[in-house]
This record gives structure tokens, sequence and C-alpha cells, in this order.
């Protein structure tokens, strides 16, 4: 891969241009997309250090936003690293898919937490890290990404620190052990 030329230091919320791959040099990147009836749905997120190549997503409309501040590069992939974005973009799309169909909502939701928590997120000593506060998510956004509705983001993240799944400490969320492990018996 080479650097380009773009570079752009972007605030949470701002839209980059979906025709340039991008190299994510901090902060997280959400692509999205819309149904006929203006229904949002995630296509999928990117952190620092990874390449998202929106050509590649073949869903229109798309749009790429930050979630956090961000900064970006230009980049040019060679084949090899071409082929890898490709893998990565599919298997994004490909666990989001399934992700719906994970019933009750709940469940749903709780699963996207345990996915974030493994694709972004760090051991520690309680469980696993959820980095909802670095990624910036709204309650909004995680009914968008779990197609449920806000209302039940917001009951269902305090059913699961009442009941242990969901721990808060500091600034910080930690999936429990026990509770991912549920999860994962469940895939």
């Amino acid at each position: 891969m080479s650097e380009r030329g773009l570079r752009l230091r972007l605030e949470a919320g701002q839209s980059l241009p979906i025709h340039v791959c991008w190299r994510i040099e901090d902060g997280y990147l959400r692509a999205t997309s819309w149904t006929n009836q203006r229904d949002v749905f995630t296509l999928g997120i990117w952190g620092p250090g990874e390449v998202i190549i929106p050509q590649l997503i073949a869903q229109k409309p798309i749009e790429l936003r930050t979630l956090s501040s961000a900064q970006v590069q230009e980049w040019s992939p060679d084949p090899a690293h071409h082929h890898a974005c490709v893998q990565g973009h599919i298997q994004q799309i490909a666990t989001l898919l399934e992700l719906t169909r994970i019933r009750p909502a709940e469940a749903r939701l709780f699963s996207l937490l345990v996915w974030l928590g493994e694709r972004f997120g760090t051991s520690t000593a309680q469980g696993r890290s959820v980095p909802l506060d670095p990624l910036n998510l709204t309650h909004r956004q995680l009914a968008e990404m779990a197609s449920v509705s806000r209302v039940t983001v917001t009951k269902a993240l305090g059913h699961f620190r009442q009941q242990g799944l969901l721990l808060r400490t500091g600034e910080l969320d930690v999936l429990s052990e026990a509770g991912v492990a549920a999860v994962r018996r469940l895939r």
C-alpha cells in the first residue's frame, strides 16, 4: 500500500468521500445505508490501522461517517491488501447480517456488544471491554445497528447491568465472561 496525499482530521459525525480508499490513523468510521422507508442499517465499522475501500461495498446509497473524531489518510492498496480488505468487508457485512437474525431483540443487542468487544475491545480482569465511549456510539446508533428501538437499547443496557452481564468500571463498559460465553454458545 502507498500513501496518496489527502489527509483529513475530522470531528465526530463528519462525512468522508466514498470514492477514496481510506486508512484510519485514529478514530472510528461507520458505513451505513438506508431502505426506501429511511431505516438506517450498518455495513461496517473500522478503527485505527484499518483500511476501508467504500467502492467495494456494492450497496447504494452508502454514507461513510466518523463515529468519533478521526484522522484518515488516502491510500492506494496493493493487490494482496486489496484482497484482504475485500475479505474483511464481506466478513463484517455477513456478521452484521447474522446479528439481525438473532431473537429476541435483547439477545441481538447483547450479541452486537460482544462483537464490538471482540473487534475493538480488550481483555480485562472482569471480562471483555466494549469501547462504547471511544467509538462514540449513541443509543440511537446501537439501535440502528441492532435493528431495535432506541428505547429497547436503553432498557436492555440497564437490564444487562442489573444482571451483571455488563459492568461499568469508570468510563469502561465490560462484558462479563459469563455473558460472553452465553452468546458464543448461541452462535
